[in-house]
């Protein structure tokens, strides 16, 4: 096991990934392990400081997470951040309280004293609250070392034991500084060097794909998005002729995709195998309508015509995935006790009856750094600029059985969306943006005519990871434009409506 200079313990806040995508952006790298991890699994990683998340419960709630206590024992520094710091005030002999009033939300956090941990960073900084309980008392050996308005011990440290405090989410967007904090403690704190890059990152996958690989050889499937993309890339840098690219077109994809898909491998130089499979897929989704459903019908159809193709190659052993980091997180708490959100078809390992393993190297990254990765190894930043597209394509954007006729309907739609954001700057300013169709129709009236038609929802998001997402504040003109357009060229749809809600509570797609 490699050295981690960070170890982030999960109790189960939705924020625990940004905790990791912070530290990395600072060029330390850290890991997320369960709460219950194995105290000497830990040490195995011979981590320089440990973090403890935030989480739902409240430390004096009978079903609440707690730790192994030899934790404190280990002489690392120690930041507890919001639940993480309750524990710490728990254990330490400190008191923990229901607040009479709930703190969500930005406040402004003052310093007590000038410590290392708030360096270059102004005092009267925006910090982001989410807590219902509260620190009544500090535990003896403990000093404030800033409060806010609501929070008199917004920070905590004992120099002593080294263990250090966190009432707000540093690693929240809305805390203006919280990278630089998070940064100022892995750096000033423990002793972490800033020596983790995707350079680094690219050298260590090959040199580990090129040994577990050997003389063997490697399916990886390819939808020409930018993680399979990437995947792709890689892995032909580290094997050579022991891959074998496979793109599937499921009959599920945008406009043009396959075509576009093929022509940016070829111009690469790397021999892509297409297996037009779109049959396959959409007759088995016929009259399927729940969406987990689909999702899982769209992956054990994937996983099978891999398996096809497998058997026409000798030495074939391993099956390689674009999953990422967030994947794996909204699928299953692997890490820990956070709630799954929803499954995606290339998180869970592979069926029994395969005879292939599964590599995924990506799969302990975030997306932006599956991009600069991208850049490392060559891609052009347009393909690597592209917007996130799920694996199970435009049957996870049609509410309902897909059908051809819908599908061809909502390509449409899409195709007009996309063109007027890019030729409005739009595009490269917002994280995502597609249509979905509903499947709900309502009367309109089109000339003199009466109609009764379809409705398509414009979905734009910014975002920088996925895990959280804003909707864009896209100028009316330019939605007056996508709706007057899909409209009038469109037939079949008659209104189009603009989806304003966030994530959370909403996710990013809508299925």
């Amino acid at each position: 096991m490699k050295n981690v200079p960070i170890v982030v313990l999960d109790f189960g806040s939705q924020y625990t990934q940004l905790i990791a995508r912070k530290l990395r952006e600072s060029g330390v790298y850290c890991e997320i392990v369960p709460y219950n991890e194995k105290i000497e699994d830990i040490v195995a990683r011979e981590p320089q400081g440990i973090i403890l998340s935030g989480g739902p419960a409240s430390v004096y709630a009978k079903d609440s997470y707690h730790l192994d206590t030899k934790i404190y024992t280990l002489g690392l520094p120690i930041l507890g951040i919001c639940y993480g710091m309750q524990l710490i005030t728990q254990f330490f002999g400190g008191s923990v309280v229901p607040a009479s009033h709930q703190e969500y939300g930005k406040a402004k956090l003052s310093f007590e004293s000038d410590h290392s941990i708030f360096k270059d960073t102004p005092c009267g900084q925006t910090v982001w609250m989410s807590h219902g309980d509260k620190v009544d008392f500090m535990p003896e050996g403990f000093q404030k070392i800033a409060f806010s308005e609501n929070s008199p011990f917004a920070a905590i440290a004992d120099e002593v034991r080294k263990v250090y405090a966190f009432q707000f989410h540093p690693e929240v967007y809305h805390s203006e500084y919280g990278t630089k904090l998070l940064k100022n403690f892995a750096k000033y704190i423990c002793g972490c060097e800033s020596t983790w890059n995707m350079g680094s990152f690219a050298k260590e996958q090959m040199t580990k794909m090129k040994a577990r690989v050997g003389d063997k050889k490697v399916l990886c499937g390819v939808s020409g998005g930018v993680d399979s993309s990437v995947v792709a890339t890689l892995l032909a840098e580290a094997l050579g002729d022991k891959l074998v690219p496979v793109f599937v077109d499921n009959g599920l994809l945008r406009a043009n995709e396959a075509e576009q898909v093929q022509a940016m491998f070829k111009a690469r130089g790397v021999g892509l195998i297409t297996i037009d499979a779109s049959e396959k897929f959409l007759s088995r989704l016929k009259g399927v309508t729940d969406p987990e459903k689909k999702r899982k019908i769209i992956g054990e159809t994937f996983i099978e015509v891999f398996d096809e193709e497998a058997k026409k190659h000798d030495g074939i052993e391993f099956l390689a995935q674009g999953t990422l980091y967030t994947d794996v997180i909204e699928s299953v708490s692997v890490k820990g006790p956070s709630k799954t959100i929803k499954s995606h078809h290339n998180v869970g390992g592979l069926p029994d009856w395969m005879t292939f393993e599964l590599i995924e190297p990506l799969r302990e990254i975030f997306k932006d750094e599956v991009r600069v990765l991208g850049l490392e190894l060559g891609l052009p930043k347009e393909m690597l600029g592209r917007h996130p597209f799920p694996g199970p394509g435009l049957a996870i954007r049609i509410m309902g059985e897909v059908t051809s006729e819908d599908l061809t309907l909502l390509r449409k739609a899409d195709v007009i969306m996309l063109e007027e954001l890019r030729s409005s700057g739009y595009y490269d300013k917002t994280w995502q943006a597609f249509t979905v169709l509903l499947n709900v129709k309502s009367v309109g009236v089109m000339g003199d005519n009466r109609t009764y038609d379809n409705t398509v929802c414009v979905r734009i998001v910014e975002a920088t990871d996925g895990m959280t997402a804003t909707f864009a504040h896209i100028p009316h003109d330019i939605l007056e434009n996508i709706s007057r357009r899909i409209i009038n060229e469109v037939e079949g749809i008659n209104r189009v409506v603009y989806d304003i809600s966030s994530k959370p509570p909403a996710t990013i797609e809508w299925e």
